[in-house]
């Protein structure tokens, strides 16, 4: 048995579910609504203010399913419920990031600034303070859009191993080398 599918799901109480006739899953909650599909082999019941996902059979593609959707559904009620945060460091000379609506400023050090249009789902924040590298803080309940976007922004100047300069993930750990060293 799958160890992440056979997990029950609890529901907070501000957290309502709704499962349609073509099984979709409708997740409503204080911090908005989000939906998927679920495959029509897979059964999701709610009873107790808990969801249960189960599959009917031991077949690969069931057990693959079974977790995947599990943890969807859970993402779903942790986002309506608590939503998500990603933050971005920008570590370089010069990198600096600001916002304008819903479009992010960044200048990493390319001869241009790079404008990027966030999704309606998305909000951004950018914070720079004297002496510190700036921060980009992303907020949303869809998870999987949010990792999406940070990914974007990180694959914009991603972290070289010299210096270590690029944008990272708060709190990552880069991999560093050594550089060439005079011979003598």
């Amino acid at each position: 048995m799958s160890r992440i599918g056979k997990l029950p799901i609890s529901l907070p109480t501000n957290v309502q579910v709704e499962i349609s006739k073509e099984n979709e899953i409708i997740v409503k909650g204080p911090k908005g609504t989000l939906s998927t599909p679920v495959d029509r082999d897979i059964i999701v019941s709610a009873n107790d203010g808990q969801l249960v996902v189960e599959r009917p059979t031991e077949q690969k593609r069931h057990k693959a399913m079974h977790g995947l959707y599990r943890s969807l559904i859970n993402n779903m009620v942790n986002g309506v419920s608590n939503g998500f945060t990603e933050q971005l460091e920008l570590v370089g000379v010069g990198y600096k990031a600001s916002m304008a609506g819903t479009t992010l400023e960044l200048s990493l050090g390319y001869s241009h600034n790079i404008f990027l249009a966030l999704p309606k789902e998305v909000t951004a924040t950018a914070v720079t303070e004297k002496g510190k590298n700036p921060i980009v803080t992303l907020t949303s309940i869809d998870k999987q859009l949010l990792g999406q976007v940070a990914a974007k922004i990180r694959s914009l100047r991603k972290v070289e191993p010299y210096k270590g300069k690029g944008v990272r993930f708060v709190g990552e750990q880069i991999r560093r080398k050594a550089g060439k060293t005079a011979s003598k």
